[in-house]
This record gives structure tokens, C-alpha cells and sequence, in this order.
């Protein structure tokens, strides 16, 4: 499953869904907003546009890892400190495949899916890694 959300991640609900008899290893990854000194984290989607890239990894990912399932969440909206911001759930019948699966899923999304950060704190905002979204 490939969600784009404002809700909270329920990662006990990825994994539930990545279980599978001829699974051996579930990997999970939950990335959460950091204090860097920033108040909020303001994350933004093209949304048709990464999900369709979002599916194309998880494609990708199960076809090279020869993973069991792929579960992939990112939030959207206005983020506190603490919230989580993506959980990556892979399964597969080897730990070694499951990590391998799960660390390219992450670093290809970072590449790839139109997805925006900005930070937000006493001194204003600034968007994060890249120049803001188009259109702003």
C-alpha cells in the first residue's frame, strides 16, 4: 500500500499487513521531525504526481529484493516536533532482502517523489534540501 496522509502513521497496522507465512524479516523505518531548532515542519505533495512516482519504487524495490509486501506512508500538512513524517514497512524471506528493500525505497523517494519540507521557527521558514514548490 502507498498512502499520501495528514493522519498519523498507525505503523503496528503496516506491519500487521506486511505479515505473511513466507516472510522471515519485516523491516520498518518511522521518520519523525527532529528538533534542529525549528518549531514546525510544513510538508507538501504534488500528490498524483508522488504517488505514481511512489509506486513505481515500490515496484522497483519488490521486483530487486524480491520483497513479500511494501507498505509506504508519508504525511503531509503542518508537523509538530515528535510527529512522524514516513514509515517504510518491507517484508520479505530474509532479513538481508527486507533491509536492502527498505533503505532503497527510502533513498530513491528522497531522489525522486515531488515532496516538499519546510521548516518553520522564530525566524521565519525555509524550505528544506531543495527550492520551494512550484507555484509559490
Amino acid at each position: 500500500m502507498i498512502e499520501i496522509t495528514e493522519e498519523e502513521i498507525s505503523l503496528e497496522e503496516l506491519i500487521k499487513r506486511a505479515r505473511c507465512k513466507d516472510a522471515g524479516a519485516i523491516v520498518t523505518f518511522l521518520g519523525m521531525v527532529r528538533d534542529d531548532g525549528i518549531e514546525k515542519l510544513e510538508v507538501e505533495a504534488f500528490r498524483e504526481a508522488a504517488l505514481a512516482e511512489l509506486e513505481a519504487i515500490q515496484r522497483e524495490a519488490t521486483s530487486r529484493f524480491a520483497l513479500k509486501a511494501v507498505e509506504v506512508v508519508h504525511r503531509t500538512g503542518m508537523l509538530a516536533v515528535g510527529e512522524s513524517i514516513l514509515a517504510i514497512v518491507c517484508s520479505a524471506g530474509h532479513r538481508k532482502e527486507a533491509f536492502s528493500g527498505c533503505r532503497y525505497i527510502i533513498e530513491e523517494l528522497k531522489k525522486r517523489a515531488p515532496l516538499w519540507k519546510k521548516e518553520l521557527g522564530e525566524t521565519g521558514g525555509h524550505w528544506v534540501g531543495q527550492d520551494e514548490p512550484a507555484g509559490r
